[in-house]
Formats: C-alpha cells, structure tokens, sequence
C-alpha cells in the first residue's frame, strides 16, 4: 500500500435529478485519521458507502488500499472494515458467539484469538452474556471488535460514538488511537465536532455535494475571522490605560479583548505596546474560533452535523 490509504477524483454521484456528489476529490494518508463533517444531506454517507463498494459512483476515480474501485471491488472490500452508526451484534448470542461468528464467517481471519480480541475491548466479563444486556458502549466495542476480525487496514467508522455517555465515548477515543498507532488507518464520520477535533489528523467539511474546506483543525479555525488576545488587568484604570493604547481593543466586564492572528510576531507587538506604556496584564491568554464556528461559517448551518 502507497502513502495514500485512500484517494478520490471526480467523484459524482445523482439519483434521478437531485446531485449528491458533485466532483469530489479526496486523499487520506495511510496510517491517519481523515474526519468528513457535514450538515445533514451533505453526502456524507454516499461518499462511504462508495468508497466501500456499496454504491457505484456516476463518474470518477477511486483507488482504496491501492485498488481500483471499479475493476478491483474484491480486493478493496478484502483491505476494509465498516462499523455504521449502529452496532451490528446478534443480540441472542454472548459477545464471545459474536465474535466467534465473525471468525468462521472470515475468509481473513485475524491472527488475533477471539480472547484476544475481547481483552483488547475489555469485554472478557461480560463474554458469556449475551449482547442484548450489554450497554450502548460496550455493544459498539463488540461491534468494532468484530470488525477487526478480518485484520482490515482501512477501517470506516460511521458516528462510531453517538448516545454514547462522555466516558464510554473516551474510552472508544482511545481504542481508536490505539488502533491508528497499530498502523490502521481510519475514515470517520461523526456528529460530535469536538471529536474531530481530538481524533482528526485531517478534517474534510462537505456541504451540498461538495468540499468547501480540508485541513487540519488549527488550519482550519484560522482560516475564520474571530481570533483574539484576552488580558485582564488589576484595576480598572490599568484596563482602561490599555484599552486607550491597544488599537481595536472592547472591553468585555473586567477583561480587554485585542484582535489578533495569534502569532508570535503579533502577540510579541502587543507585549511590547503594553510595556512601552508600563501596563501589565495579570492574565493573558488566546482564543481562536471552534469547529463550531468554522462549521457555521463553512456552510452556512448551525452544528447540526449527522453522517447523512
């Protein structure tokens, strides 16, 4: 497999006269986690369900795990794992039947033990019983356990924590990584900004059929207008004296907000400019935009994102 877990051109995709994909060019590096966010009816799951052989694309070329789409189907569904929004368990059979299941069924077999697998999801007291009594968290450990079965290399994750409660979402944060750090590489969709955030090497916002933004997470934030400089001073007068000097500057309660790039070059500026004036903040901190708000400004929608 090259650099490139993934690559895209041209991707089209219509049903009947309403356009879904509307040329859509991607790059996923190998061994990476590649975020695509999007308000719902953006594409979102047409663009995975593509890229995993499940729906035929109008035009374009796709080469997944260094296979074609198109002449090759065989070998990319034999290089991936899909886990969807909900996990896929038999709910009448133990965790351990679950996974045991996957195993006689896998013509790619894992090298990993079903015990194995279990302990790696922290699953072994809860083997014998049976998936219906397991919570939201662990049913989608179970079921991204059973994905690993066939030893994928790329793995899909479609909104892999959603209902999940903050701890069992950090948990999957974890076993994610973990996976990434094993060499997988890992497309993911999720409603959850802050998850691409943290999880995201590169994230890909898609709105109307197509991109409108890719880049890392700082990359992206700094591309919206709204960074800025917070000081707060020990009295009001110092507050006052800076507000007089720093051009731009609102004050906000007992703080002073300064617009600002936040680079070195301009905060050092503005550093300079309070001591030229012997004024000295007490607290001093930088506030860059959110995904939230590059989401909004992005696409025009709140954070109402969904992998549809």
């Amino acid at each position: 497999m090259t650099d490139l877990a993934i690559t895209a051109s041209g991707l089209r995709k219509a049903y009947q006269d309403k356009t879904v994909l509307d040329g859509v060019d991607l790059e996923v590096r190998a061994g990476s986690i590649f975020a695509l966010l999007g308000p719902n009816g953006a594409g979102k799951t047409t663009t995975v369900n593509v890229l995993t052989t499940l729906v035929k694309p109008d035009a374009g070329q796709v080469r997944v795990a260094g296979h074609d789409l198109g002449t090759e189907a065989k070998a990319v569904r034999a290089a991936i794992g899909v886990t969807g929004q909900f996990a896929a368990v038999d709910e009448l059979l133990t965790g351990q039947e679950n996974l045991q299941l996957m195993v006689d069924l896998s013509r790619k077999a894992t090298h990993r033990s079903v015990g194995d697998l279990l302990e790696r999801f922290e699953l072994t007291e809860a083997a014998k019983k049976p998936a219906s009594t397991y919570s939201g968290g662990m049913r989608r450990k179970l079921d991204l356990a059973m994905t690993l079965v066939g030893n994928p290399r790329i793995i899909f994750l479609d909104e892999p924590t959603t209902g999940l409660d903050p701890r069992s979402r950090r948990t999957m944060w974890t076993i994610i990584r973990d996976l990434v750090a094993d060499g997988v590489t890992i497309f993911l969709t999720t409603q959850y900004l802050e998850e691409a955030d943290q999880l995201a090497d590169r994230i890909a916002v898609l709105d109307q059929g197509r991109l409108v933004a890719e880049g890392t997470a700082d990359e992206l934030k700094r591309r919206i207008p709204g960074t800025h400089v917070r000081l707060r001073f020990a009295t009001d007068d110092a507050l006052d004296a800076a507000a007089r000097v720093l051009a731009g500057s609102t004050k906000d309660d007992d703080v002073l907000r300064v617009p600002s790039d936040g680079g070195t070059k301009s905060l050092r500026s503005l550093l300079d400019r309070l001591d030229e004036y012997a004024l000295s903040a007490d607290e001093f901190s930088v506030h860059t935009p959110d995904l939230d708000d590059v989401f909004l400004a992005l696409t025009g929608h709140a954070t109402e994102v969904s992998a549809k």
